[in-house]
């Protein structure tokens, strides 16, 4: 056993990937499969197995780290750390993105692309829930991509190479749906892959820690959750889907892809 550990530690990054998941699978499947087969509500068993996928994850990779690479504090490795600056990293974060999606949905209301309108839902019940809803996808999203996944690659490849090959990942991961939907959603592609790239280049801005890339995520998700949730905007029409986003979408559109052009682009300097 021990050998066949050390000859995972010493496999090239894809193999380490690809053995990882198969394990996480092995453990989650047999969890699933029941509340699949029992729970007749679709979305409440969706919730509750990518509960456990998530639980899995959390068990499996403090396994992996102590087995495979002989270390017993992997979440601080990974840049989870419980600390005043991370704290501080993830409020600025989370204000970071909230501020940004308000600028793209405000100057497509300047260009008159759409107009603002009260909502009819009650917000403060909205927002709220945006925030945990936010942070839950933002902190289990970049613990995977850019705690454990980007750990693996920067183990074999250059920062460079590593932030671009987690970057296309995180953009790939975003598709696993059927068919149809794939095509749908298509469009968010590119602007998933510089998201991705500023959550990597926002980390290492920050010597590591993740604090910085979850708030960031969680802002976005939160911000646009507020919005669309709210129903607090109606698109005139003016431009095609395309530019404003496909579904009401920004991040399927050319507005989207400028926005986290930008913000990938100032995340970069920061980091150089």
């Amino acid at each position: 056993m021990n050998i066949n550990l050390v000859k995972i530690a010493e496999s090239p990054a894809p193999i380490r990937v690809g053995c990882f998941i198969i394990c996480l699978l092995l453990l989650w499947f047999p969890l699933a499969l029941p509340i699949y087969l029992l729970v007749s509500d679709s979305n409440l068993a969706s919730i509750l197995t990518m509960l456990l996928l998530y639980l899995g994850f959390i068990l499996l990779i403090k396994l992996w780290a102590k087995k495979v690479y002989q270390q017993t504090h992997i979440f601080n490795d990974y840049g989870l750390e419980f600390s005043r600056l991370n704290s501080v990293d993830a409020i600025q974060g989370l204000a970071i993105g909230l501020i940004s999606i308000l600028i793209v949905f405000g100057i497509q209301n300047l260009l008159g692309w759409l107009v603002w309108q009260t909502s009819e839902v009650f917000l403060s019940k909205v927002i709220l829930e945006g925030l945990i809803v936010s942070f839950g996808v933002g902190f289990a999203e970049e613990l995977l991509f850019r705690g454990w996944l980007l750990d693996e690659l920067e183990r074999d490849y250059s920062l460079n190479w590593a932030a671009w090959i987690n970057a296309i990942l995180f953009a790939i991961a975003h598709f696993i749906k059927p068919l149809e939907a794939i095509i749908q959603t298509s469009p968010q592609f590119p602007a998933l892959v510089l998201l991705g790239l500023t959550q990597v280049w926002g980390k290492h801005s920050q010597k590591g820690r993740l604090g910085l890339p979850i708030g960031l995520h969680s802002g976005l998700v939160w911000g646009y959750y507020i919005i669309n949730v709210g129903e607090l905007i109606e698109y005139s029409g003016v431009v095609p889907d395309w530019v404003t986003g496909i579904n009401n979408n920004p991040l399927q559109g050319i507005m989207g892809v400028l926005f986290m052009g930008g913000l990938a682009w100032w995340m970069n300097t920061k980091n150089s």
